[in-house]
């Protein structure tokens, strides 16, 4: 394991379980998921993968497999955030913060990567 990859993983672990929780009780969640058109299920669904991906992330600074598996449901999250904002033809700077997380959570994977199999 790579010091990058350690300090990627405590990042996008610690930064996924405060977006994931926000999921649940900001107002703010709850418009902006009502103004990308999906239902409220989705949003709850949607910070629970956040957590439960800040939570293999984190765990993967000791288990290489987690941090791989943590890395790829943040790419797959990050995929779809980005494809929203997108669909809702947002500005380019409103998606900086789904591509930066995508890209760390790509190197974590990139890493990681042979852990896997």
């Amino acid at each position: 394991m790579t010091v990058l990859s350690i300090i990627l993983q405590v990042l996008l672990g610690l930064g996924f379980l405060m977006f994931g929780v926000m999921k649940f009780g900001s107002k703010q969640m709850v418009d902006d998921f009502k103004n990308f058109g999906y239902p409220g299920w989705f949003r709850v669904f949607t910070g629970l993968m956040e957590i439960f991906s800040a939570v293999l992330v984190i765990a993967g600074i000791w288990n290489l497999s987690m941090a791989a598996w943590g890395g790829l449901l943040i790419v797959v999250t990050m995929m779809g955030a980005i494809f929203t904002h997108i669909k809702i033809k947002d500005t380019v700077k409103n998606m900086m913060m789904p591509i930066i997380l995508l890209i760390f959570g790509l190197i974590v994977l990139l890493i990681n990567f042979e852990s896997l199999f």
